[in-house]
């Protein structure tokens, strides 16, 4: 699959404006847009979800981990696991789910 910038799809979830980029039947790719006040709480989906910060400030916490998240850092949330995220600077971060989230789709 090949998706051209013009053509993602802009989705809005718990606040939070994203763009789902390519989209195939294992995985996902998103790009969150974060802005300064956007708050994700606890919450756990059957996905694992792994992230690349590209710009912003984030407090990420999951599990034992609570950690801040800054441009170059990434994460692997595993499936089901109780994760909430905090923005502090506002940026853009990618993230790649296994399966896709249909709740996203």
């Amino acid at each position: 699959m090949i998706l051209k910038s013009k053509d993602s799809k802009k989705r809005e979830f718990k606040g939070v404006d994203f763009e789902v980029l390519a989209s195939g039947y294992q995985s996902m790719v998103t790009k969150m847009n974060y802005k300064i006040g956007d708050k994700v709480p606890p919450h756990a989906h059957p996905n694992e979800q792994s992230g690349y910060v590209i710009s912003g400030e984030y407090i990420i916490q999951y599990g034992e981990f609570t950690e801040k998240l800054l441009p170059g850092d990434s994460y692997c949330i595993p499936e089901n696991a109780p994760h909430s995220w905090e923005v502090i600077i506002g940026g853009e971060v990618i993230d790649v789910f296994t399966p896709p989230r249909k709740d996203y789709l």
